[in-house]
């Protein structure tokens, strides 16, 4: 198998982004007692953390205090760090410190059900439009206050321009917001955003980006050259930006934030709290409840200036040959089916899935792990109704899984690549994925009472 890490240069930029991040040479257990150096291919769930992160934690944690109120030298600290990693986000996301703010969340499926709360309170507009490949968490906030359309995908994975633009002219006036994904955290295909965003603001209408699959690995402009191109709102978070600690934000213009109710009331969101009225506070602190996650701002704050430091386009090109060189490889494996966007020779995040004929997606990824010490991800990675389309599986057959744990669970194997990750950890997974499809009947017997149902939906109704 070829293998480009034997390119000095490449070599050389691969081992300067490694070493960027901890926990990459730890070893772990296998099955046969064992113990090997970890490949972790599992980025678009959580990152690992930058060491600049930890370090930055480190050398904060001393000045640690109370933020806002506090008069003294620790307090005064704390609440400028705060400050200063909201105008470092705004400069991170091509934003303007004059028009939009920064509100900091605990992840992005906050960021997301506090806008829903916010648009409910100053919109009449009935109408929220999805697209059909959502992550959950950009979908579930928007029912409960809202109606729900959902744009289509094409068959080559982007959402449909054209169906979106069917939907805003059959709604016209009646839509609160267009809300995508940036990029889809099962294929990772990269939608259309600006052309999305043009469009969208023709008839109108605000548009809201979930970036937290689309920010660690492409550059995003929340500003255009082009004003109709502007991004409304945008959405992501640390723990896939290689800052652990709980942080996320969501940014959007301040006129939008400055007159509606917090989502959680309390410390911190009122100027004055008396029986008779309360006074809110001015956005952002009126929706950041509580005493504020500084560890958390501290990380996401030390992530943000290690990638602006480290040559954000050369991050993007190394995770482009990582990602082509992937896909060419398991292209080659008999009975593999890959679903990303390079089938259709299109852009994409460096996430893709599979399938393997006569293998089940839970054995693969419980395979890849405990006889190899490779972490992928198995399932539908919250994007129920995406996975449902791409294998082609109705709700009845769902429903059938969902009542009965005997049925195995139809549902995809996940690799989500970082530009930590080396050309010689791809050829370790194309290696290992060879030798499953080889010895299927040993690993199905080896596997076979492993559980096979739909992991964490049987109590919901979807």
């Amino acid at each position: 198998m070829r293998n480009l890490a034997t390119n000095p240069t490449l070599l050389k930029q691969q081992k300067k982004l490694r070493n960027l991040i901890i926990g990459v040479d730890e070893k772990i257990p296998l099955e046969n007692g064992r113990s090997i150096k970890g490949i972790y291919f599992d980025n678009a769930a959580t990152t690992p953390p930058f060491k600049s992160v930890l370090k930055a934690i480190q050398e904060f944690a001393p000045w640690y205090s109370s933020v806002g109120r506090g008069k003294g030298y620790k307090s005064v600290r704390s609440t400028e760090i705060i400050a200063r990693t909201r105008l470092n986000v705004l400069n991170f996301v091509g934003g303007k410190t004059d028009q939009h703010t920064v509100i900091f969340t605990k992840n992005s499926t906050e960021s997301m059900n506090l806008l829903s709360h916010i648009l409910h309170q100053s919109t009449t507009k009935r109408y929220i439009l999805l697209s059909e490949m959502e992550h959950i968490s950009n979908d579930l906030p928007w029912r409960e206050y809202f109606e729900v359309e959902y744009i289509a995908v094409n068959h080559d994975g982007h959402i449909s321009l054209e169906d979106l633009k069917v939907k805003l002219k059959a709604l016209k006036g009646q839509v609160a917001l267009v809300s995508i994904t940036g990029a889809s955290n099962v294929t990772g295909c990269i939608n259309p955003i600006y052309e999305a965003a043009e469009l969208t603001h023709q008839f109108g209408v605000k548009i809201h980006i979930d970036a937290a699959q689309f920010i660690p690995h492409e550059s995003i402009q929340m500003e255009r050259p082009i004003a109709m191109e502007n991004i409304d709102f945008l959405s992501f978070t640390g723990h896939k930006l290689y800052a652990p600690f709980g942080t996320a934000v969501l940014i959007g213009t301040i006129e939008e934030f400055n007159d509606e109710k917090p989502l959680q009331q309390g410390g911190g969101t009122a100027q004055v709290a008396l029986k008779s009225f309360v006074q809110w506070k001015k956005a952002p602190e009126r929706f950041e409840g509580g005493t504020p996650n500084v560890m958390g701002i501290v990380a996401l704050n030390a992530a943000i200036r290690t990638l602006q430091q480290n040559n954000m386009e050369m991050i993007i090109e190394y995770e482009k040959q990582l990602i082509n060189y992937a896909i060419v490889q398991l292209r080659t494996i008999d009975g593999l089916k890959l679903f990303c966007a390079l089938n259709n020779n299109l852009p994409q995040v460096s996430v893709f899935s599979f399938t393997i004929d006569g293998l089940h997606h839970q054995d693969i990824a419980h395979i890849l792990a405990r006889e190899f010490g490779i972490s992928v991800r198995s399932g539908f990675f919250c994007a129920y109704s995406y996975v449902q389309k791409l294998l082609q599986i109705s709700d009845e057959m769902i429903d059938e899984v969902r009542k009965d744990a005997s049925i195995p669970s139809p549902g995809l194997v996940r690799i989500s690549l970082s530009f930590y990750n080396t050309f010689a950890e791809v050829n370790q997974l194309v290696e290992a994925i060879q030798q499953i499809t080889c010895k299927k009947e040993f690993y199905t017997k080896k596997y076979e009472n492993e559980p096979k149902g739909i992991c964490g939906i049987q109590s919901y109704n979807l």
